[in-house]
Formats: C-alpha cells, structure tokens, sequence
C-alpha cells in the first residue's frame, strides 16, 4: 500500500496513490490525514488496504497523482529524529580532519531530534539565505512508526515500523561544526528536509524490505548528472530496529515519528572511499562525502556545495526502473 498527502491546510489530505503512481483515491473517509491513521493504525489500515485494492481494479472513482501536488506525506510530525546508521560516513568525516573513530561508534548509534514542525513538500525549493552557511543535499532512507514503549527491543521496534520512505535530510555544513563545539547539538545548522511523495507499507516492498533494511540503490542527481547510487543495504552498521529501539530507550515513541537512516554511504569495492559515478563508483548521497575524500587524496576539497539554481533529485527505483516512491526534485533558491 502507498500513501500520499495532497497540498491541503497544515496536515495535508490523505490519498491512498496506486502502485505504479500515476493514480490516487482520496482516503478522507477513512482518515482525514496520514497522521490520523497512525493514530489508529491497527483499526484503519485494513480499511487502506481495501481502498488500495480497488484503486488497483479501478473499482472506485481516482484522480491523477501528480508529484506536485503532493506535500510530504507527513507535512509535520510529532518527531522526526535522524539517526547515522553508514558509519563508513562518519569514519570519512573523522578522517578528513585527522581525527580517530571511537570503538563506540561502532555499537552505538548516533542520533538528533530534527525540526518537524514544518516540512518541505517533495518539489518545493530549498531556500538558502546566505551561499556561505554550506548547503548540503542528503539522501536518506525513513521509516514511521507506530506506537513504541519505552525500552522495546530491536525486534518489537521493528515490528512498529508502519511506513517506509526516503528524505532529502539538507545540511548547513559551515554552520555544523560551531553548533556542537557548543556541546550541545545541531539546531540552526539542520533547517527543514523534504520527503518524498509517497510512503509504503514494508509488505509492499516485498524482499525489498527484509532484516531492517530497504535493499535498493538509493538514486541521487546533481543538475541532471549522476552523482550517487549506492545501495542502501549496504555497509549499514545499524538496521531500523537497532534505530528505532536505540530512540525508544529512555521514553516511548509516539505514533507518527520518522526515524532516519542517515546518509547513505557505500565503501568501493576495494574497501576503500567511494568513487564517483564518473569513474564507476557508486558514487555519494551527499556533498560533504566526496569533499572529505577529495581532502583526503588532495589536501582540500575541490567540489562545492549548493548554490542558487542547483537541481537535487532523490528516488529509488523498481525492478522495471520506475519509481517506488515518487521523486524528492528541489531546486535551490536565494
């Protein structure tokens, strides 16, 4: 089952969208938004998935699904906390400074409590006020939850997993290090991330969606040119129901919070950095990846970050190559 909001007020208008995302069934009815079904998942959900199957038959009235239209499928959530499960990503950023992986990191999951009282619809512009903060595109993979208790285990984390979806996480890189030589986390640096257009039940990615993770190359574009296609099962350190239960250790989650993966980073096959798509690599999700390694060969990085007019597209796709939930396409604004 794929879920979308249309633009509509704060919360946006539930639709049920059909699998190959060209139609939609309004679904207000039996939610007036994503949120409200979360809050009752375990009676609604079937009442979705029937909606779903007669969108598939045609058996109900539908209207186009256009990408556009479409705000983030949650347009503000209760929590969004964004956890770094590539720890290939952190070494490349610890290195690059000349600064040592701690052991822990490789036990213990990092995470912060994003904004999530406003999110950027899937195509709407990422507005950067000054060039100079460093602006940076990443590509993640996401999951909702339903209802987690305090101290749930890995296991029954997972099983709240109701929603599976990706994000374009932006960073403010210059404004980064600042914040946490405060000690006291990020807030000014992480303004507003996007989603994408549609959401989708871990049953309907099939095998795709097994042990935690989303076995699919995750599709990153600068300007129209290839720039990352890793895979997002790979080289990640911590599955979702490590995520989920790290978040939940201390308090319970509520239904409706959006656990990310973090960027999505592949070593070469060599075991070394990551290559660009250039060169055959798979490439990077996100900017500050490619400089760190362009600091580590060369001594300074030579890719810069985004700039007024610069196009970011984020999707995954199927086995015929279409999208399995719609586009993340931005543009950047002064």
């Amino acid at each position: 089952m794929k879920l979308a909001s249309l633009k509509h007020g704060r919360d946006g208008r539930l639709v049920v969208v059909s699998s190959d995302l060209a139609w939609c069934a309004d679904a207000t009815n039996i939610a007036p938004t994503l949120q409200a079904a979360l809050d009752d998942w375990d009676r609604l959900a079937p009442a979705l998935r029937n909606l779903a199957v007669d969108l598939e038959h045609e058996a109900i009235p539908r209207e186009r699904f256009h990408e556009r239209e479409a705000a983030s499928p949650l347009p503000r959530a209760y929590q969004w906390a964004d956890g770094s499960a590539y720890v290939n990503h952190v070494a490349l950023v610890r290195q690059a400074r000349g600064a040592e992986l701690p052991d822990s990191f490789w036990h213990d999951p990092l995470m912060y409590q994003g904004g999530s009282d406003a999110f950027l619809a899937p195509r709407d512009p990422i507005p950067l006020k000054d060039e100079s903060w460093g602006c940076d595109l990443e590509g993640e993979v996401v999951v909702v939850t339903g209802d987690v208790p305090m101290g749930a285990s890995r296991d029954e984390a997972l099983a709240a997993v109701r929603l599976v979806g990706l994000t374009n996480d932006v960073s403010l890189r210059n404004l980064i290090p600042g914040e946490l030589a405060k000690g006291f986390g990020f807030f000014q640096s992480k303004p507003a991330s996007a989603f994408s257009p549609v959401f989708v039940t871990p049953d309907a990615l099939g095998d795709w969606w097994r042990d935690g993770k989303l076995h699919r190359k995750l599709m990153v574009d600068l300007n129209g040119r290839p720039f990352g296609r890793a895979d997002a099962a790979e080289d990640m350190t911590f599955d979702f129901g490590t995520l989920i239960a790290h978040a939940a250790r201390t308090r319970t989650l509520g239904a409706g919070t959006i656990i990310g993966s973090g960027t999505v980073s592949n070593r070469d096959a060599d075991g070394g950095p990551g290559k660009p798509v250039a060169e055959g690599g798979v490439g990077y999700s996100c900017i500050a990846e490619i400089r760190m390694i362009e600091t580590i060969r060369d001594g300074t990085p030579s890719t810069p970050f985004l700039k007024a007019g610069d196009r970011v597209r984020i999707w995954m796709e199927d086995d015929r190559h279409h999208p399995i939930f719609g586009a993340i396409e931005q543009t950047v604004v002064g």
